[in-house]
């Protein structure tokens, strides 16, 4: 189930966070325009940002809120809250049904979980790179947004915002996870 599938990523998420020491929360990420504390807000302020669509609010809202302060004194804490209140309301019954207003079109809610799932994927390993911690994804996760992309961003216009260009893959020796970061613009070789 998409649920089972957003804590399982969410947990790697949080398994990396907890890695995060005082002096590295400015330290550089994957991701230009954020350093590590931007990249765990942007995880923790999204999570609130679907609760809000699945449970009725508007793309402006979303968008509105991107980028407000969501972690406090307590990154780690915030984060994992955030994890519970996005898994409990998309638990909701008819949650993963309904239609919302997400910035990039309408979708429904098993869609943006899945958008929300790959997120939190690509970006423990962001985080992960930014601390120099082990990098390596959970590969029934690898597996599943691998074959599923084209579906998880089906009918979104924009989603080069979700990521940057693939970038080309050796001819050989490259992983499912290495080639998945590829497609969304990352360089694991790097």
């Amino acid at each position: 189930m998409i649920v089972d599938r957003f804590r399982l990523a969410s947990a790697g998420f949080q398994n990396v966070l907890r890695f995060v020491q005082p002096h590295q929360w400015t330290g550089p990420t994957p991701c230009a325009e954020w350093d590590v504390r931007a990249l765990v807000n942007h995880m923790t302020r999204g999570n609130s940002n679907y609760v809000l669509l699945v449970e009725g609010g508007s793309a402006a809202d979303f968008l509105r809120l991107r980028d407000a302060d969501a972690l406090g004194a307590d990154p780690v804490g915030a984060y994992t809250r955030s994890v519970a209140a996005c898994a409990a309301a998309f638990e909701q019954p008819g949650a993963l049904d309904r239609r919302c207003d997400y910035p990039l079109g309408r979708a429904p809610g098993r869609q943006l979980l899945g958008v929300r799932t790959t997120d939190t994927l690509i970006h423990t390993w962001d985080l992960a790179r930014a601390l120099d911690a082990d990098e390596t994804l959970d590969p029934t996760l690898v597996a599943w947004a691998s074959d599923n992309l084209a579906e998880i961003y089906g009918g979104l216009t924009g989603t080069s915002r979700f990521f940057g260009p693939p970038v080309e893959a050796p001819e050989s020796g490259t992983s499912r996870q290495d080639r998945l970061l590829r497609r969304m613009g990352r360089r694991p070789e790097a």
